[in-house]
């Protein structure tokens, strides 16, 4: 039962989806669909919600069920001490912020025993209420009231240091207080760094000495800088503070507990008292809720910058049909070389020697060794890792293409991950008797072939798409790695005769169980050749198979309409659409079936109440057997020669492909050893406040040399063109 309250919580943190949408929504997942399922095949009960905006109910609901969790615990306690009111009951219930709650708690909230539980378990609250009235009397007279020796309060100065210590509590507990002070703290705050007597020689590269002697207000802090100085701060480099006008904080304390009062006794005794409050209590305790919310905020952009940028990654235009060499560089150990043909089959591998310190025999004998390779398999596309000798090794294959008349192209591919993989069991299982690096070779072939079909065995945190990841909660990260592999893959679709278990885990409604148990059915009983067979393999049931179907696709199978996106239960409309197209499923692909096709009227399908967005889906499908998102991208840059950094100069435009985006630029591979960086200020005329919103991982961009650093290895880039003024 989804609670009315818990809907109008998540309503109200997301802007343009209605109640209805997410009480669509939330039913649906707990009848236990999956957020792809319902974005593709259930577009008429969401209202076309798209992956996104359904992740963004399911994760608000999540928050909103902990809000309602923790309100219900609070009054629990509350009731239990006897001190809940009709009133607080209303407080806690309206607050729509889990801090509200906990600072409407505080008072109530069980704690070590501190100097104020001390001093009222000795009978000073009456004192202290009675300061609370302002009176006109003498504090030491009224006081002396209180000298009790067998309670431990000997003296005069025992009662008021007592009702300090109350008063300092109660003052720090005041909800509306601390809310102003953190507000105002947040409004007009300002983060201070500043270096370690011994920090300098803690950072002998310098990483930090931009944060030596650092100042931002707290609300211009980037995440970037955030993750920064925190990181700093945690290898004793720097010191971080934050600070705020004190005064000011103390004038909003005066006016909240004194105002206009006559100037008395107790008035000097109750601003004491505050003042206290606030330097023991209230100034750390909202100085480590600011320095939190940085940095839930940064890691939480840190995630999304990760997780769009994995996206893109994985959706990277694959290279189909290609017979690939796989070129993974070493200089000592020789470079590792694997065929693997258009389907990703292993064929075979090599060890070659083109670098030195190899003797000059083996360097000499590495190029024929290469061409033979190149002509025994008719090889059309090398596929090199950009990792240690990847430049020698690109000088080393450019000068052997020349020696070959047919065309051959070369790749750098992003290796980061590779080698984590190839260690792994699922590499071992695959390949036993191949070494590590042999392993990690076939991958980068693959990588070039298929990004997403390899990229999904790798642990994504490997593949260094992102600023700071390994600083970042590795719970949050997985999750959204989770939910950005599985978006990714659902909306590619996979092959149902080719995909390996790690790619069909992330297929909508399967788990690793099954995915390992379809692979099997497979290897036992051969090519799947309808998608109705899948119902024969152990524990996929009736649910698993509603939510999988739709993204297996199988190509030559006994019915065309399984290497489509439409959904099986679906087919009796799409068979309409042929009917009326007076075409068969037979013709898919044929020009001249997707021109009749494409005429066919959606208003007689909907009038027979298929909905409308379904209908014009299974039509666009019809249109498109077997298509792939990725055909859009662009596509990875061919090479047949190569670049080094010398040979740049500044001025010079060249092509090139980003590989990684952060919120302070993009770094763009150019064909040289390093990548170069193009700052947000250089990616257009025109103010550009968010970098993705320009590029993203995969893009082919032209940019221009701007500066070439070669002792410290940097290269500067624009993405605006200097001769246009």
């Amino acid at each position: 039962m989804i609670e009315e309250q818990t809907v109008q919580l998540v309503q109200q943190s997301l802007t343009g989806i209605t109640d209805r949408q997410i009480n669509t929504v939330l039913h649906l997942m707990q009848e236990g669909n999956t957020v792809p399922f319902i974005a593709r095949y259930r577009k008429e009960m969401t209202g076309s919600l798209d992956e996104v905006q359904i992740q963004a109910i399911e994760e608000a609901y999540k928050r909103a069920t902990a809000l309602q969790d923790r309100k219900a615990a609070v009054i629990k306690s509350i009731v239990e001490q006897g001190a809940l009111t009709a009133k607080l009951e209303q407080q806690i219930q309206a607050s729509t912020k889990l801090q509200d709650v906990e600072d409407i708690y505080l008072p109530y909230k069980q704690k070590r025993q501190t100097k104020a539980m001390v001093a009222k378990s000795r009978g000073l609250e009456p004192f202290a209420k009675w300061l609370l009235a302002f009176p006109n009397g003498s504090l030491e007279q009224e006081a002396q009231k209180y000298v009790d020796p067998a309670k431990e309060i000997a003296t005069v100065q025992d009662v008021l240091d007592g009702a300090h210590e109350i008063l300092a509590e109660t003052f720090s507990e005041m909800a509306p207080i601390r809310n102003w002070v953190r507000n105002f703290t947040m409004r007009t705050g300002t983060i201070s760094a500043t270096v370690k007597t011994k920090g300098k020689e803690l950072d002998e590269k310098g990483v930090y000495q931009q944060y030596y002697d650092f100042e931002e207000t707290v609300k211009k802090m980037s995440s970037t800088r955030t993750l920064a100085i925190n990181r700093g701060e945690k290898e004793k480099i720097l010191t971080v503070k934050v600070k705020v006008d004190t005064d000011a904080v103390l004038h909003y304390f005066h006016f909240k507990i004194i105002d206009n009062r006559p100037s008395t006794e107790a008035t000097a005794f109750i601003e004491d008292a505050y003042e206290d409050a606030y330097k023991r209590f209230v100034g750390p305790a909202i100085e480590r809720e600011v320095r939190n919310a940085l940095t839930t905020d940064a890691e939480e952009k840190s995630i999304k910058v990760f997780g769009q940028n994995l996206y893109n990654l994985l959706m990277q235009a694959p290279i189909k049909g290609k017979v690939v060499l796989g070129f993974d560089p070493a200089y000592r150990t020789g470079c590792k070389l694997a065929v693997v043909d258009e389907n990703g089959k292993f064929l075979a591998k090599a060890v070659i020697y083109p670098h030195k310190p190899a003797p000059e025999k083996k360097r000499q004998e590495a190029a024929p060794e290469l061409i033979a390779l190149l002509e025994k398999y008719q090889v059309t596309m090398i596929a090199i890792g950009n990792g240690t000798a990847s430049r020698q090794s690109q000088q080393f294959v450019a000068e052997t293409l020349k020696q070959i008349k047919r065309d051959v192209f070369y790749v750098i591919v992003n290796e980061a991950g590779a080698s984590v993989y190839s260690a792994s069991q699922e590499a071992r299982d695959e390949f036993p008797d191949l070494h590590v690096e042999q392993r990690s070779a076939i991958s980068i072939a693959r990588r070039l072939q298929d990004p997403l079909a390899e990229l999904v065995k790798i642990d994504p945190e490997s593949v260094g798409v992102g600023q700071y990841q390994h600083d970042l909660p590795s719970k949050d990260l997985s999750n959204e790695v989770d939910v950005v592999v599985e978006r990714a893959v659902n909306q590619v679709g996979v092959n149902l005769n080719t995909a390996s278990y790690q790619l069909l885990t992330h297929i909508s409604g399967l788990s690793k169980t099954i995915a390992t148990n379809i692979v099997h059915y497979r290897d036992e009983n051969g090519r799947y050749n309808s998608r109705a067979e899948l119902k024969k393999v152990p524990r996929l049931g009736p649910k698993a198979f509603e939510q999988s179907v739709g993204f297996l696709r199988i190509i030559g199978g006994k019915n065309p309409l399984d290497n489509t996106d439409i959904h099986p239960e679906s087919y009796p409309v799409a068979k309409k659409v042929l009917a009326a197209a007076g075409v068969t499923p037979a013709d898919l692909g044929d020009a001249a079936a997707v021109a009749k096709i494409r005429e066919v009227p959606i208003a007689p399908l909907v009038s027979e109440g298929v909905g409308a967005e379904t209908a014009k889906d299974i039509i666009t499908s019809l249109q498109n057997p077997g298509r792939d998102l990725r055909d859009n991208m662009a596509a990875p840059i061919l090479r047949q020669d190569v670049l080094t950094m010398e040979d740049l100069k500044v001025g010079m435009k060249l092509e090139g492909t980003v590989r990684n985006v952060v919120d302070f630029g993009a770094f763009v591979d150019i064909g040289v050893k390093h990548d170069g960086l193009v700052h947000v200020s250089k990616m257009a005329r025109k103010f550009v406040r968010d970098p993705k919103t320009v590029v993203a991982i995969g893009d082919i961009v032209e940019v221009w040399i701007e500066l070439v650093d070669l002792a410290r290895e940097r290269i500067q880039l624009t993405m605006v063109d200097p001769a246009v003024s």
